[in-house]
């Protein structure tokens, strides 16, 4: 495979072990991680936020099982935000899905292998389209492994949020009725699993934009104030790290609604 493309963004902040440890609880409230106690480990977390991906990965296998979150978090933001090729994005996305039940084979019980197999299988199902991926099973398989992440870690801000942004997403392309019927898709489950993460999660770019993203799938233009509202909320955020940034990014390239 190829070289990964580098991470470049004047804008981005640069963290070290002691900024990132300062930093951790704000920066993992999403995923609920853990500060981690070695300092090897905490060091590919630190290549992790300044994007250097690769070498993140890199750093993360070398430690074993121990590393994986951080291997499967560097593969999948570096597939969906700077691989700029269809088919070796869409290939890291499945890769990492694999690596993930591994991981869930090895380590049944932590968070991170049931969060980052949804997360990829999510994103991979975004690249072949939605409706394809439904017909294909992985619209269960997302959801059983958010709702393990769940089980496992109740406070897991991205899993609730996920797992909403899936009942959206199911709904938007193939409607209320079917979306319920098929696929357990349900508005009224969306909705409060938005709030949920907010809650968890309240000052971050990420639930707030795709909170209004939802509500756009979930109820139009009868959303447009608070969607409004959120957007404004995620316009006078600052990027925290590398993510952050290539996320900020690419919600200001989106189009309108």
């Amino acid at each position: 495979m190829s070289p990964w493309r580098p991470f470049e963004h004047a804008a981005a902040p640069h963290h070290d072990a002691h900024s990132l440890t300062r930093q951790w609880t704000a920066l993992h409230r999403g995923d609920a991680e853990p500060l981690p106690q070695d300092p090897a480990l905490l060091e590919a977390w630190v290549l992790y936020h300044n994007g250097a991906f690769d070498q993140a990965r890199l750093a993360g296998m070398a430690l074993g099982w121990p590393g994986a979150a951080v291997v499967l978090k560097s593969t999948c933001v570096y597939a969906v935000y700077l691989e700029p090729r269809e088919s070796t994005r869409l290939a890291l996305l499945k890769e990492a899905a694999d690596y993930a039940v591994a991981h869930q084979q090895h380590q049944p019980d932590c968070p991170a292998a049931w969060y980052g197999q949804a997360y990829a299988l999510g994103r991979f199902s975004q690249g072949i389209s939605v409706a394809k991926a439904l017909t294909q099973g992985l619209g269960q398989r997302i959801q059983a492994a958010l709702r393990r992440t769940m089980e496992l870690r109740p406070h897991h801000a991205d899993a609730h949020l996920a797992l909403a942004m899936f009942h959206a997403e199911v709904i938007d392309k193939v409607g209320t009725l079917i979306g319920g019927l098929t696929h357990g898709a349900s508005k009224r489950e969306a909705l409060a699993l938005f709030e949920q993460a907010l809650q968890l999660n309240p000052d971050a770019a990420i639930p707030l934009n795709e909170y209004a993203n939802g509500l756009l799938m979930l109820e139009g233009e009868a959303s447009l104030a608070k969607v409004t509202a959120l957007q404004e909320r995620v316009a006078a955020l600052a990027p925290r790290d590398a993510m952050e940034c290539l996320y900020l990014d690419a919600a200001r390239l989106a189009p309108d609604e």
